[in-house]
């Protein structure tokens, strides 16, 4: 197509021109102008602004409303919504015919529409490294290093995830096959499980394990526990982490998981000292005060030699907004791999900037909806901690429902699981009666039934049943422990 080429003709090679190929637009366009079907083959991926030549934009763009409302697109009906005049001495209607005269098979539409599209991602990629260079140059006192590193990352990833081919429709056939394979890998697991093992057997009963994608909402008042049941569903994963690589140079994960935990609350090191009182059997508050003797030195020592292979993160630092949390999960996918994230806590996630003057409903309806999405993005299983509300402490019944989760509905909205820790033990104990009396004695008795015991109750569950299980709880470890199959309670179906 050489007489149509050149649409800049007075361009001088005195500098460098992105990166782009006018030929295969035109290719494009013009198979599109002889067979309206090759605008399907691309039109999933390939958007207007991804062609070099404006005037390739604005034609791609009117093909497109044409086609779309169900009439052909040509020559002759597509002239009239574009500018008469193109260059010098040829008219748009003269080009239109050029291109279809001279146009590529239907054949090869697709492969001209990813090149042009490939061509736009190293045009954006160089657009992103000028930024970079001219925001590091520029850049204000409020702008610091770590937020433009932020930022730029945000952009590459949006950049890599954008335009896959790999979106719309699929046919059953295909939904059925990758089911087959979810059981049969279900079946092939330790547990029989489809998720991830939390090692709580009667939680993974009811669960399945935890499921990629999914978001998981953990609540509870304070001093439930819901932290120290994180952190051994986090060490747990961590712990059992088997992985193989597969001929395309990924790393498959086989059993455990690659784990990210993001702790707004509590410091690493008090959410190590946790982890090494669990693991040691000695309580926290002992090793915080150093008091442990030699043989209790030795075997921190011992837990810890083991803990530092175990491929577990954490990130403490305070204060950080969602957009902030979903870089760093996408970077930590990208460089160590990720099967499981814990956010610790909800509340203390503050949404983007964007949304830095709507109340706080607005704003954690944000967070929620975000940390969906990122669990579908990231092809994980996403568990949140969150507190409830004051308001159970003023019921009789302690036990935490739906209506109890703080600040906004969208948290049970965009959970796909809602589960709560309750200790009846904890309430319990603070309604000790005067000793010596026949209802310390009923208190007694109720004591020793509740003792060292927790309720996790699955107030919402997509893919299974809702219900009660019951689990051991040593606080002075901060560790959840299985119990006995007679301490089992029925599983209950809504």
């Amino acid at each position: 197509m050489a007489e149509v080429t050149q649409l800049h003709p007075n361009k001088e090679d005195n500098y460098r021109l992105a990166p782009h190929n006018v030929e295969a637009e035109q290719a494009l366009l013009g198979a599109i102008l002889v067979n309206n079907e090759a605008y399907h083959r691309v039109s999933d991926f390939l958007e207007i602004e991804h062609f070099f030549e404006p005037i390739h934009s604005e034609i791609y763009g009117v093909f497109g409303k044409i086609i779309q409302a169900g009439k052909a697109a040509t020559p002759i009906t597509a002239k009239t919504f574009l500018p008469d005049e193109l260059l010098e001495n040829v008219t748009m209607a003269q080009y239109l015919a050029r291109l279809a005269a001279e146009a590529a098979t239907v054949i090869n539409a697709y492969d001209y529409g990813r090149s042009i599209y490939d061509l736009a991602l190293r045009r954006a990629l160089i657009l992103i490294g000028e930024e970079v260079v001219e925001t590091a140059y520029e850049a204000d006192v409020d702008t610091t290093p770590s937020r433009q590193i932020e930022e730029a990352e945000k952009n590459l990833y949006d950049l890599a995830e954008r335009g896959h081919n790999n979106s719309g429709f699929q046919g059953f056939n295909k939904a059925l096959t990758n089911s087959i394979n979810l059981a049969e890998l279900a079946y092939q697991r330790d547990g029989n499980l489809s998720g991830t093992a939390t090692g709580l057997i009667d939680l993974d009963r009811l669960m399945g394990g935890l499921q990629s994608s999914d978001l998981i909402i953990l609540a509870a008042r304070p001093a439930m526990g819901k932290t120290a049941l994180a952190t051994n569903i986090a060490f747990h994963i961590a712990k059992n982490y088997k992985s193989e690589p597969t001929p395309d140079g990924h790393i498959k994960t086989l059993d455990g998981g690659v784990v990210g935990f993001f702790s707004l609350e509590m410091s690493s090191e008090q959410l190590a000292t946790r982890i090494l009182a669990e693991q040691a059997n000695i309580s926290s508050s002992d090793i915080r005060r150093g008091k442990i003797h030699e043989s209790q030195y030795s075997k921190l020592v011992d837990v810890s030699n083991k803990m530092n292979t175990i491929p577990l993160f954490i990130d403490d630092t305070g204060g950080i907004n969602i957009a902030q949390l979903v870089a760093r999960a996408r970077r930590l996918k990208r460089q160590k791999g990720l099967d499981f994230l814990i956010i610790d806590y909800l509340q203390l996630l503050s949404g983007s900037s964007k949304s830095a003057n709507a109340n706080r409903v607005q704003e954690l309806t944000e967070i929620t909806t975000s940390l969906k999405a990122l669990a579908k993005e990231l092809e994980v299983p996403i568990l949140a901690l969150s507190q409830l509300s004051r308001q159970v402490e003023n019921r009789d019944d302690k036990r935490p429902q739906l209506a109890d989760l703080r600040e906004s509905g969208s948290i049970e909205q965009d959970a796909d699981v809602v589960l709560f820790v309750y200790r009846e033990e904890y309430y319990l104990r603070n309604k000790e009666p005067k000793e010596n009396t026949p209802e310390h004695l009923t208190w007694q008795n109720e004591m020793e039934q509740v003792f060292g015991k927790a309720d996790i109750i699955i107030g919402k569950q997509r893919h299974g049943p809702t219900g009660s299980v019951q689990l051991g709880f040593e606080a002075q470890f901060t560790r959840f422990t299985n119990l006995a199959k007679e301490d089992y309670l029925p599983e209950r179906m809504e």
